[in-house]
């Protein structure tokens, strides 16, 4: 059995600014990578990510963008727990999608897969769900209220 999990929420602004707020550097920073992040999200580039609450930037390679639509991402995993891929590397893929709903929202979704099935894998799995959980609300916060959910609240 495949380990792979999507989450999803609904943020109160245009689908072009919602995903504006991803690709952004600057503005995923501010809610989200609130240790920095560098370089846009945009096809075959390396960015890097880093977290106040899990220091130590990382590379987060970005496959796919679908301006307003869609981005595809791969990174590595925690603990080697995913499968490699042809470079040998442990990383998952991330898949986001952005679409409009008739009422001015924005329907976010993200799915990660690529875990290895073992007990590492699916403990790997977990934390990811409940991090990208987290990066919804804390996107829904920022880009509806200016609220940054993650200050503090790790730390």
């Amino acid at each position: 059995m495949e380990i792979r999990f999507s989450v999803s929420g609904r943020i109160s602004r245009p689908v072009s600014e919602v995903f504006e707020a991803v690709v952004n550097p600057e503005r995923l920073s501010r809610f989200f990578t609130t240790g920095g992040a560098t370089g846009r999200i945009q096809p075959g580039a390396v960015v890097e990510w880093d977290f106040h609450d899990f220091p130590g930037a990382f590379p987060v390679y970005i496959d796919e963008v679908e301006e307003d639509r869609r981005i595809v991402l791969r990174w590595d995993a925690s603990n080697g727990a995913a499968q490699p891929d042809a470079n040998g590397a442990a990383r998952t893929t991330v898949v986001m999608t952005f679409k409009p709903l008739g009422d001015g929202r924005t329907l976010v979704e993200i799915s990660e897969y690529g875990w290895l099935e073992t007990q590492e894998g699916l403990g790997a799995s977990y934390d990811n769900c409940e991090g990208w959980t987290g990066m919804l609300c804390a996107m829904k916060m920022w880009l509806e209220h200016g609220i940054n959910l993650r200050d503090g609240f790790y730390k």
